[in-house]
Formats: structure tokens, sequence, C-alpha cells
């Protein structure tokens, strides 16, 4: 059913030109709750009609439903599933198996194994994670045997993307909100997954996650798409894929800015009263000589004279005193220091959206100190 998700967004746009003030209800946010109340609607219709395993008939002669009910749909409304979605099979007043007793042998041909592996995918991706024996049923009502590990694939909207099986294995597809994901069973190591990933996604802008165990496939999922919400977006020759292993330190500093604008009030305060270039000057200087451990290493890779770092050191040791020389200080200072260096960054990817790919990719390697030494006139 790699179809349902557009045909969801086509229902909703019909309802939007043809109900008076759809428009606004759906800008107050809740376009994609109604979406997969539509998605759960159409999978129900669809259930309606589903034969038993029997032959479409129960012992008492009349028309069966599979047991416990209908197949449900992951678009039952909770907040913590990145669709949107319920556990499947956790809907209210239902035990987390109830849904599903007497289901493994249900099958209704092709329809009903993409309906399975829909609901397999939201199972797999739902954070925390649904229990080893739920996973291990709608997996069998699938015929997707359940990996060791995973490794998720996303890109921002549906694409028809032939990943080469031989490497990837049975790939399991879906979606979280409006992006595609692809999950990949116990993937390849990176040398040997790696290019096929590249050949495969060449012209899409898309992110791929990290290998987790099974269980953490959410976690997989999460970090692709905050990658790829950082990525700037890129269509044509000019798309680009980015891999969370190459960016993880920038994942796990920029995870929560606010956070990191309370690090640096607290940490650079001394800074404060300093015009912008003094304080850039300091701020370049304290991170190179926290960097590389000394003075001289300072001053080579901020191509400066050993003097030049040794005056800016003594400017430092005034303003932050001790701080300088306990170890616990020194490391907030340099965390604090990298993540004002990555926003900063981020700031200036999104005003170059409009670059190649090359400038890009490139803006994801951490800034060198040379480069910022040279934006201060050095």
């Amino acid at each position: 059913m790699h179809e349902l998700p557009s045909l969801a967004d086509e229902i909703v746009e019909i309802l939007r030109s043809r109900i008076p003030g759809f428009s606004t209800f759906l800008s107050g946010g809740h376009r994609e709750k109604i979406r997969w109340e539509i998605e759960r609607a159409v999978l129900s219709a669809l259930d309606d009609g589903f034969p038993a395993a029997d032959g479409g008939h129960g012992s008492d002669g009349q028309t069966a439903r599979p047991p416990g009910g209908a197949v449900r749909s992951p678009a039952a409304s909770s907040p913590h599933h990145p669709t949107g979605a319920a556990a499947p099979g956790t809907g209210p007043g239902r035990g987390g198996l109830d849904g599903l007793d007497g289901l493994d042998g249900f099958q209704a041909g092709g329809l009903g194994r993409d309906l399975a592996r829909h609901e397999l995918f939201a199972a797999l991706t739902f954070d925390p994670p649904v229990s080893e024996e739920l996973s291990a049923r709608l997996a069998r009502r699938a015929g997707w045997p359940l990996p060791e590990q995973v490794r998720a694939v996303v890109l921002p909207e549906p694409h028809e993307v032939g990943l080469p099986e031989e490497v990837t294995g049975d790939v399991l597809h879906g979606h979280t909100r409006d992006q595609q994901v692809l999950l990949i069973p116990d993937p390849a190591p990176d040398p040997e997954l790696r290019p096929a990933l590249l050949t495969a996604l060449r012209g899409h802008h898309a992110a791929v996650g990290h290998t987790v165990l099974l269980r953490e496939a959410a976690a997989s999922v999460r970090w692709a798409r905050r990658l790829l919400d950082l990525a700037p977006a890129q269509s044509g020759p000019d798309a680009a894929v980015f891999f969370v292993d190459d960016h993880l330190s920038t994942l796990l500093l920029l995870q929560d800015e606010t956070l990191l604008r309370a690090l640096g009030t607290r940490w650079l305060h001394p800074l404060a009263g300093l015009t912008p270039r003094q304080s850039e000057r300091l701020e370049v200087t304290l991170l190179a000589w926290l960097e590389g451990g000394g003075a001289p290493e300072a001053a080579k890779a901020l191509k400066v004279h050993p003097q030049t770092v040794h005056y800016r050191l003594r400017q430092l040791e005034k303003l932050f005193g001790c701080a300088l020389r306990d170890p616990r200080s020194r490391l907030e200072l340099e965390l604090t220091l990298h993540s004002r260096r990555l926003m900063a960054q981020m700031r200036n990817l999104r005003c170059r959206t409009g670059r190649r790919t090359r400038a890009a990719g490139a803006a994801f390697r951490q800034l060198g100190v040379g480069r910022e030494a040279r934006v201060n006139g050095r």
C-alpha cells in the first residue's frame, strides 16, 4: 500500500477545496492527524472486505472478520510515534496482543501482506519499543524475518528508490509524517553498503541513519530525520546523501539549541564587556588552545605569531581566572565554543541553500580554526 499516503493527501485536498473553513482547520496543526485518520479509515474499509483464512466464512456460515477485529492501522493518535501512531494492537481498551490473537495465519494476498508490513513498520519504529512478542507476531504476518540490527534511510518525500537487494536485503518501507523511511535489515558493513546506497540514492536528498539493534530502530529513524532537517535541501543532480555516522558529534551538540545558548551564557559571560571583534578573537584563540593543548599548537593552527597567542592567553587568564586550570571547566568551555561554532555554521547554511552540493556537503565539516582566523582578519 505504498500509494496510501498519497491517496490520503488527495482526500485531504478534496475536503479542503469543498468544505468552507477547512483550510483554517488544517493550518491549526491538525493536517497530520486528519491524514492519518483518513488512512485508518481506508485501511478499515479495505479490511471489511477481507475473507477469513478459511475462505471467508466462520464456523456459523457467516462472513468472518479476522479474530480480534479489524487489522489496526498505525494511525491511531499518539505523541510517542514519529508518525503520530499508536503502538499496533494497543488501542483504547485493548491489550497489546488482544487484537492480534489468531492472526498469525491471516493473509489476504498481496494486499494483506502490504497491510501487515505497514503495521510492522509502525511497531518497529514506535518509541518506546513494543514487546518482542508483538513484533514477532507482526513479522510472521508480514513475512519479514526479524533481523538483529537495522539501519534507516529517510527521504523528505515519497520516491521510487530501488535499493540493490543483494546488498540491502528485503527493505521494509514506511512513512513518518511526510517522509519516506526505509529500514535495511542486518545492514552490511559501511565500506560495502555506502557505495551501494550512494548509487541507488543518486539524485535524491536523503539521510542514512546509524546501525542499531532492532529494538532501537526508532533512534536510527530519529537521527536520520534530524540530519535531514539540518542538511540544506537540494534536488536533481545537486542532491546529496548524508550519513549520521559522519556527523555524530554535530548531532549530539545540536540536539537542543536552547541548552547550548544557556551553556554560552553561563561560561562566556566574562567576554560580555568586549566588542564583538575582540570577543570573537579571544573565543577562537581559547578554542585553538583547548584543542591543541598549548600556545605553540594554537599559534600554528591560527597561523599567527606565538607571542600573539601568549598575549591573548594572558587576557583570557584575567577574564576566566582559575576556570582555565580546572579540567571540568575546560571541558565545558570547549563544548560551549564548539557548539557556538556549529550554530554559526548552521545559520550560514540556511543562507546558502542555493549553493551546489559540494558546498553543502563541505559545510557539515567542522570549521577549522585556520578558517576562523581568516574571518578575524589574521
